[in-house]
């Protein structure tokens, strides 16, 4: 770990860890605002601490209980969420995770964030800082005040709560291309074209949070995925334009109708296969997208 540089303020220290910070606060909660109002906390902290020995484990311990108490007020919230809830998009670009160990651009899909809702906040805690930012035990329950022994057993413990067949997701090319031609389905009203770029165990999920239209449960099984989406096709509405970003390392669509946001859709896969279609449509959750302009247009 970097130890302090004597020659470097408290502001620069803090910036030279921020992404860290970030990083580890987003997969923690799942929102990117909550994310941003946790860096904040902790940059206030740091500016009024005593300059620790090692900041980055100083910032990651302040990062990781601010967050497990977060999570804590957030679980009645989420409980009573209308609808199935989805974690805020992040958008991030092509060649972002090019350098970075697959862990880490993985831990970021929206399925992994999804998949974390199972563990409650102390389980999430230790499973990311060990199985994604690689921290020793011994750092880990200096982190959370326990012992090793007990952080050992949490992760195993949540590491059976996450039990799941592993995925093979293609190189971006091939998960472009693969986007391209689901959309080119729907829109021809191919049924079993769809049904084909399918996994046998495909999901789609939408997110409107009780603000706008979205499934109440996740459709589940590549027919029914098919069917559902080649539905929504045909429904009335406003003059529609799509847009290519790609949020959370995956392909992702954002939908704009009448000039607005009104939906993100990404994608994740196994193999050759689309196995899950997360679409976020909560108006609270599309507020940091970047300006139309920005993404290319699908024609």
């Amino acid at each position: 770990m970097k130890a302090i540089n004597p020659d470097m303020d408290h502001g620069a220290e803090f910036e030279e860890h921020r992404r860290h910070v970030f990083g580890v606060a987003y997969r923690m909660l799942g929102s990117v605002s909550d994310a941003e109002d946790a860096v904040q906390d902790v940059w206030q902290r740091y500016a009024a601490a005593a300059r620790p020995d090692n900041p980055r484990a100083w910032l990651t311990t302040v990062t990781t209980r601010l967050c497990i108490d977060r999570l804590r007020e957030l679980k009645v919230r989420r409980e009573a969420y209308v609808g199935p809830w989805l974690p805020e998009p992040l958008l991030t670009s092509q060649d972002s995770s090019a350098d970075a160990p697959s862990i880490m651009a993985e831990s970021l899909t929206l399925a992994f964030l999804t998949v974390l809702e199972k563990l409650n906040p102390v389980e999430r805690a230790v499973f990311l800082l060990r199985e994604v930012f690689d921290y020793e035990y011994a750092d880990i329950a200096a982190m959370l005040e326990k012992s090793e022994a007990n952080c050992r057993q949490i992760l195993a413990r949540a590491r059976e709560h996450l039990k799941a067949p592993p995925r093979f997701s293609p190189a971006p090319q091939k998960q472009q291309e693969l986007v391209g031609r689901f959309l080119a389905a729907v829109q021809r009203g191919e049924l079993q074209e769809l049904i084909g770029l399918l996994t046998e165990d495909a999901v789609s999920v939408g997110d409107g949070g009780g603000k706008r239209l979205a499934a109440g449960r996740p459709v589940c099984g590549r027919e029914h995925v098919a069917r559902f989406w080649l539905g929504l096709s045909r429904m009335p509405h406003g003059a529609v334009e799509l847009r290519a970003a790609r949020f959370n390392q995956r392909p992702a669509l954002v939908m704009y109708e009448d000039g607005e946001a009104t939906s993100v859709i990404v994608f994740d896969f196994d193999g050759e296969r689309i196995a899950r279609i997360d679409a976020q449509r909560n108006p609270d959750k599309l507020g940091r997208l970047p300006a139309k302009e920005a993404l290319p247009r699908i024609a």
